[in-house]
């Protein structure tokens, strides 16, 4: 085992320095560490570059207001990265808008790390943050029998029970959140806060030396408790416990709280007594940042079940779904009445020469058929170009 080790990390670090500048081109695509401020020190922001806690900190501090908006695949990354976003999310809301899901629940792990995937291969510059999803931080990993006696050893001498219960639900978080950087490629990553021990969850994650954004208000994970997507904050007590979860989990040590459906006074509550970001959707004007669903803010899903499901304080900057719907329709009816493909999408030519060569071919194959279809096609194609 000694040698084969040895020879594992040989052959490593000689491919690392064979391989050093070519690896580096590609760190953006699976790194959570900013280009060229890995070893030379913090360097001047500008919108070329990546976005780091740093620049949103720098912004929050100036009172600009910070942009972030959710991303699920290469394309839709693309977009967010040319448009100059602050922070791309890949939610859990892509177990609505993308795997046609009620709520957000059914999405796992797993398959929250293949659009997380595709997000960092398409954002350059935005900061990625990556939803942990529903029963990935809840509930405590299975053990070995080993284990299971040194936790009995441990409760017989630990009074407070609850703390061990607790840690296990740590670890099981900070699993789940140090698999969204390595294997999602993200730089932090977001979770649904409320509950003490989420609290608590968050609080282990930061101490793992991973970033995380908190979720307060109406936290969808949470909605067989909530009795469905109700907004928060909208009498005292719910009001205080929005703005005391927000402090909570800046306490933690989070970067930043995300806000959502709460009225825009007790955002603005909030946001007063942070001395973090908050990050408001569906809670008014007075968050330090706004965020929206990419499929939302475009209009993209033109069909009952999604205008049932889209947020009032949505605003639909375009109606791409529309504009999609027609382009199919337009499409199919081309098929069908033979229209397209034209002349001018048939690009690929072949020579009179090979022509009569290829006919030739066929009748030696016996496929005469084959050979009128393909002579047809020849004569009507030529007629066509001329025209």
């Amino acid at each position: 085992m000694g040698i084969l080790s040895s020879f594992c990390k040989t052959l490593r670090n000689s491919t690392i320095k064979t391989h050093s500048n070519s690896a580096l081109a590609l760190l953006r695509c699976m790194s959570n560490v900013p280009e060229n401020t890995v070893y030379g020190g913090p360097k001047p922001q500008n919108h070329s570059q990546r976005v780091t806690l740093t620049h949103l900190r720098q912004k929050h501090r100036k009172g600009e207001p910070i942009t972030m908006v959710t991303a699920y695949d290469y394309p839709s990354a693309v977009h967010l990265d040319t448009a100059g976003i602050d922070i791309c999310l890949v939610g859990d809301s892509a177990s609505m808008v993308v795997h046609g899901h009620d709520t957000t629940l059914p999405i796992t792990l797993d398959e929250m790390l293949v659009h997380c995937r595709a997000v960092a291969r398409g954002a350059k510059r935005p900061l990625l943050v990556g939803d942990l999803p529903f029963g990935s931080y809840e509930s405590s990993t299975h053990q070995s029998p080993f284990f299971f006696l040194s936790f009995l050893y441990l409760l017989f001498w630990i009074v407070n029970v609850r703390l061990v219960i607790c840690s296990l639900n740590y670890e099981q978080a900070v699993d789940a959140a140090v698999r969204v950087l390595k294997e999602g490629g993200m730089d932090a990553i977001k979770l649904e806060g409320g509950a003490p021990s989420r609290i608590t969850a968050a609080k282990a994650i930061v101490e793992a030396g991973i970033a995380v954004i908190g979720h307060v208000g109406l936290t969808p994970q949470a909605i067989s408790v909530l009795g469905g997507f109700r907004p928060q904050g909208r009498n005292v007590d719910s009001a205080v416990k929005v703005v005391e979860t927000s402090m909570a989990l800046q306490e933690a040590g989070c970067f930043a709280v995300v806000l959502e459906c709460v009225p825009p006074p007790v955002a603005a509550a909030a946001t007063s007594a942070l001395q973090i970001p908050t990050i408001g959707i569906g809670a008014g004007p007075f968050c330090s940042g706004q965020v929206l669903v990419y499929h939302d803010l475009l209009g993209m899903l033109q069909h009952p079940h999604h205008a049932k499901v889209t947020p009032k304080f949505c605003k639909q900057y375009a109606h791409v779904g529309d504009v999609i719907n027609k382009a199919l329709l337009e499409y199919q009816q081309e098929v069908t009445n033979g229209s397209f493909p034209s002349s001018a999408h048939s690009p690929y030519k072949i020579g009179a020469a090979d022509i009569d060569g290829f006919l030739q071919a066929l009748q030696k194959m016996g496929l005469g058929d084959a050979a009128d279809a393909a002579a047809n096609a020849a004569e009507k194609f030529e007629m066509k170009t001329v025209t």
